[in-house]
């Protein structure tokens, strides 16, 4: 199973490294990532095994986790139109597609309303 782990940074130096810093001291490893900064903000999204070990660590960090989503985790063609065509399948069960990004070692991860459709749709 793999977990979105969405946490809000200050947008200042220093906070991705003590994150990374702080899961890497405990052995968790981050498997996939997306952010964002905005005003006074970031926005990062961090692909893990075990989403309630990485928030108590980063809690004891400092650093508040804003929640969790299990979500679905496919390979997937590293050419022109394949986002279309797994989004496509995605959208033809009727499911909606909250959050995407790729993973450090070229998967593909959606965050759905339903997951078990999503994952029936791609075939994993």
């Amino acid at each position: 199973m793999a977990w979105d782990l969405e946490v809000v940074l200050s947008d200042r130096p220093g906070t991705l490294a003590t994150l990374g810093e702080a899961l890497g001291a405990a052995g968790i490893n981050i498997d996939g990532i997306s952010g964002s900064a905005g005003p006074g903000a970031a926005t990062i999204h961090l692909l893990v095994d075990d989403a309630g070990a990485a928030q108590r660590v980063l809690q004891n960090a400092g650093i508040e986790a804003a929640g969790s989503t299990e979500v679905v985790v496919a390979s997937f063609k590293d050419q022109p139109g394949e986002l279309g065509t797994m989004a496509r399948r995605i959208a033809d069960t009727g499911t909606n597609i909250a959050l995407v990004y790729i993973t450090c070692d070229g998967r593909i991860v959606f965050g759905t309303d339903n997951n078990a459709a999503a994952s029936k749709a791609l075939g994993v």
